[in-house]
Formats: C-alpha cells, sequence, structure tokens
C-alpha cells in the first residue's frame, strides 16, 4: 500500500507509522526475490553434476576400451609369437630332412662291417629322439590311407591286394609338428 493510499483511509497515522509501513513493504519484497534466485542457483550445479557424470562414464568408457584394446593386442602378440616359433622350428628342422633321408639309406644298403652299422643305428636313434622331443611326427607308411593335403602321389597302380586310394610304396616319408606339414610324404597310390 502506498503513502497516499493510507492517509486516504486513515488521517490519524502520522508520519512515523507511514514510514515504518513502506519500509516493511519495501523489505517484504526484497525477502522474496533470495527465495527464487535460490533454486536457479542449485539448477546450474544439477547440470553441473550431471556434466561430471557424463564425463566420468566417459572417461570409463575410453578405460574399459583401452583395457580391451589391450587385452586383445596381448593376445594377438601370443599367438604371433607362438605361430612364429612353430614356423621357425618347422623351417629349421625341414633342413636336417635331407640328413634323416641319407642315414635312412645308409640303413638299407648292406654293410660287412658291422661297428659301421651300429655307428649309424646310434646316430639315427638319436636324431628320431631329438625330433620326436620338438613333437615331430612321422607319417606315410604302406597301407595308409592316401590323404592329397599330406601326401604327394608320384605313382598309380592297380592292384587287387590293396584298397582304393592305399599307399602302396612309400618313396620319401612325410613330416609334421602338430597340423603344419613339413614335408609331405612321395607314395605310390593303389587302384
Amino acid at each position: 500500500m502506498s503513502k497516499k493510499n493510507k492517509e486516504k483511509k486513515d488521517p490519524a497515522i502520522d508520519e512515523e507509522t507511514a514510514s515504518e509501513v513502506e519500509v516493511m513493504e519495501e523489505e517484504a519484497p526484497a525477502a522474496e526475490a533470495p527465495a527464487e534466485e535460490a533454486p536457479k542457483a542449485e539448477e546450474p550445479k544439477e547440470s553441473e553434476a550431471e556434466k561430471l557424470k557424463k564425463d566420468l562414464a566417459k572417461e570409463h568408457d575410453q578405460y574399459l576400451r583401452l583395457a580391451a584394446e589391450f587385452d586383445n593386442f596381448r593376445k594377438r602378440s601370443r599367438k604371433e609369437k607362438e605361430d612364429l616359433y612353430r614356423d621357425v622350428k618347422a623351417e629349421t628342422v625341414g633342413k636336417f630332412l635331407p640328413v634323416f633321408d641319407d642315414l635312412e639309406r645308409a640303413l638299407a644298403n648292406e654293410t660287412a662291417d658291422e661297428a659301421y652299422k651300429k655307428g649309424v643305428e646310434l646316430i639315427m636313434t638319436e636324431l628320431r629322439k631329438i625330433m620326436s622331443g620338438l613333437g615331430v611326427e612321422e607319417f606315410g607308411e604302406k597301407g595308409d590311407v592316401f590323404d592329397p593335403n599330406a601326401h604327394n602321389a608320384v605313382m598309380h597302380i592297380e592292384s587287387e591286394e590293396l584298397g582304393e586310394n592305399v599307399i602302396a610304396q612309400v618313396f620319401q616319408k612325410g613330416f609334421r609338428i602338430g597340423e603344419k606339414v613339413i614335408r609331405h610324404a612321395v607314395v605310390q597310390v593303389a587302384n
């Protein structure tokens, strides 16, 4: 209420009372103003908290992706290392296969010198033991079933004694490490 309205209603109110009423009216809106500002101040805090939560979620997502990427890198590196080791081992064993073939031919030939024959047998036994320790397997025996992935057929014969796709003769043994073929067996296949 303004001062003029109060004076019209009640002329008995003196000036001091009127000034007190004006002061009270001015203070009342001022008290309401901070109450309105308080929620406005909280709203930015909430949006700031949401922003921090989003940033945290983003950083957490990046962390999980980095951890998964590192785990994949570690697995891929381990597999590459194992493959490289297997390939190098297969290549090294492949270099010794001509020596194996020569020792096998030496054992197949007749000799009058028993000491010589015994020495070649000991060398061949030791070489087979070493190759077995490296995980190298021999394959390609007479009577085995022909497998084009493991055998190299250089001849074909017709035989009633042997079944179809059976190895009739082995010219050179095959070798493998696990599933990796180092050298295919050279064979003659029946039927």
